[in-house]
């Protein structure tokens, strides 16, 4: 059905759109794809999948770029805003018989311009570890599907480890492996390490250490994507059963939980500074949830169906200090008043972090973040300090987040004042309204952060305890000392009472029952965020969203991974194509 303002215009597929830094625009000769440039029959394949590295190489040029699609997958050098791309010459291409590529991660920390390694997930449930620059396959993981049958939703290196990785399934289960380990001829035996609230986690039980090394069972359905914190500490869970849960990863305990609006959530990422996780899924709605206070500070209501992927922009995350105003001049006025300098980016997790709530000096604080979806539309979303620090008077009045106390209409219908253009003056009768108490009932754990790691030791199989003292991950502990103390626990639970902890469960977590709790507030009762732009930028579902220094790479379920170069990133070349064609055009 045709938009109201003219139907034509809105199923137009963008090439550029304007936000206020700047103008975004398609580099139509750096997209990369199958070599052929068929586009791919989506249907009843897996999702397109994109992963960057940089090799640190001598060019000066080291980033890599692998994708997937279908049962094919591609190793490129990526060229970015900089040059177009050869599809001609891939440095490694695989085709897989009787099983898809799903999802892949390099790992970072062993990457150099001879080697870099490549781990990859399939539909049956293995997962490969391969050197797409040497063309090697070093193993095969789950090789006879003893460990899981399921499809691997989402694979990762564990941060700041070289041999450890995570691995998650569409039968909600997770496994770490350790690149060093077998995974043994026949099906693993598995022991209780730690149960919770929805959640267990079992050591393999084995004479020898093999894969897994833990098995995580996290609550109903498929899980659907996780993601590490950026220290390493903590891990963010999305399922089928609609909630986010989130881990101390070192401790194995509950921190938090939150339940969506409706339908399960599909994806998951963590602010720069990780204090906010921003979620997504078949509410069509984007949520976001405050670490510290395990609360929803707010939705984002844009998509017209289900958000296949979040993601946080640092390079546009702001923290500023501001001389008190009000404003009141038009919209293109108060963009030239925002400065999104070149180095913002490195700078923005240490600025972040020496904010709190003790600070009376005037700041100005914009998280951005995007998501794109199954309607083929890319929302950018601006998280401001009249969201996030509701009872500090504002350094503006003006502001593009929609902050709402009414009756807000169910997700998926129009919003409300359409006309507003996203704009509102924040005044009494639209305050935000108080801080909701912590999304999870559970108690604070009786021990502290040494107290945990201890307990999980005694109780860890002798293959794994080396896993529990966190040496091999050889991190250093960053800001978290304060804000990451709240480790809700239920403690080590023994086998016979799990019958009993599985029926509290089931009352606690019936979504009949939390629906208007602070589990999953009510659409009234928390801000709605409206998206800064709204574009319909492809023909099929858009399943990958990444943030660059100078560019955007989103993706479609044909199979074309597209950069959009950043304001000011356009190189030459780059700004010869587009002189040779209209402004403005389509594809």
């Amino acid at each position: 059905m045709a938009a109201e303002g003219g139907g034509k215009e809105m199923n137009e597929i963008k090439t550029q759109f304007t936000t206020r830094e700047g103008l975004y625009k398609l580099l139509s000769h750096s997209e990369y794809s199958r070599p052929n440039r068929v586009p791919f029959n989506s249907q009843g394949s897996n999702p397109v999948k994109v992963s960057f590295v940089n090799v640190n190489d001598q060019s000066g040029n080291g980033d890599r770029i692998c994708f997937n699609v279908g049962r094919e997958l591609y190793f490129y050098i990526y060229k970015g805003v900089r040059k177009a791309a050869d599809l001609s010459k891939p440095i490694d291409k695989r085709i897989y018989k009787g099983t898809q590529p799903t999802c892949h991660d390099f790992n970072h920390l062993t990457a150099t311009a001879e080697s870099v390694s490549l781990l990859v997930g399939f539909s049956a449930g293995q997962v490969q570890l391969i050197d797409p620059i040497k063309k090697e396959t070093s193993k095969l993981f789950n090789e006879e599907r003893l460990i899981d049958k399921s499809r691997v939703t989402c694979v990762k290196w564990v941060p700041g480890s070289e041999s450890l990785f995570l691995v998650a399934h569409s039968s909600g289960n997770m496994y770490l492996y350790n690149v060093e380990h077998t995974c043994g001829t026949t099906a693993p035996h598995y022991q209780l390490l730690k149960q919770g609230e929805s959640f267990a986690v079992h050591t393999c039980k084995s004479k020898s250490t093999r894969n897994p090394l833990l098995k995580w069972t996290v609550g109903e359905g498929a899980l659907n994507e996780f993601a590490f914190s950026p220290d390493g500490k903590f891990l963010a869970c999305v399922s089928q059963d609609g909630f986010l849960r989130v881990f101390n990863f070192d401790s194995v305990e509950l921190h938090g939980t939150m339940k969506s609006y409706f339908g399960g959530l599909l994806c998951v990422c963590w602010s720069p500074d990780g204090k906010y996780i921003v979620t997504g899924g078949e509410d069509d709605l984007v949520t976001v949830w405050s670490f510290v206070d395990c609360r929803v500070i707010a939705r984002g209501q844009g998509h017209k169906s289900w958000v296949s992927v979040v993601a946080f922009d640092p390079n546009t995350t702001s923290v500023e200090e501001t001389d008190p105003m009000e404003f009141s001049g038009s919209d293109e006025d108060f963009q030239e008043l925002i400065n999104f300098g070149r180095d913002r980016a490195n700078s923005t997790q240490s600025r972040l972090s020496k904010r709190n709530s003790t600070d009376s000096r005037p700041v100005s604080v914009t998280y951005r973040f995007g998501s794109v979806g199954q309607d083929t539309q890319l929302c950018l979303w601006d998280l401001t300090e009249d969201i996030l620090f509701p009872h500090q008077p504002l350094s503006r009045t003006r502001t593009h987040t929609n902050v709402m106390n009414a009756t807000s209409p169910p997700a998926g219908s129009a919003p409300a004042n359409p006309g507003t253009n996203g704009n509102s003056i924040t005044t009494p009768g639209n305050a935000i309204p108080p801080p909701l108490p912590r999304s999870n009932s559970l108690p604070h754990s009786a021990v502290s952060n040494t107290g945990s790691k201890s307990s999980v030791d005694s109780a860890v199989a002798s293959g794994v305890s080396k896993f529990a003292t966190l040496s091999i991950h050889d991190r250093k502990d960053r800001h978290h000392d304060k804000d990451h103390k709240r480790n809700h626990s239920m403690g080590h639970i023994s086998s016979k009472s799990s019958d009993k902890l599985n029926l509290v469960t089931k009352n606690k977590t019936d979504p009949a029952k939390t629906l208007g709790t602070a589990l999953c507030p009510r659409m009234e009762d928390v801000p709605l965020l409206e998206p800064l732009i709204c574009k319909k930028i492809a023909h099929e579902r858009l399943t990958v969203l990444i943030f660059l220094e100078d560019c955007i790479v989103t993706a479609c379920q044909e199979g074309f991974i597209c950069t959009w170069a950043r304001p000011g990133k356009v190189g030459l070349l780059s700004s010869q194509n587009q002189a040779n064609s209209p402004s403005g055009t389509v594809v």
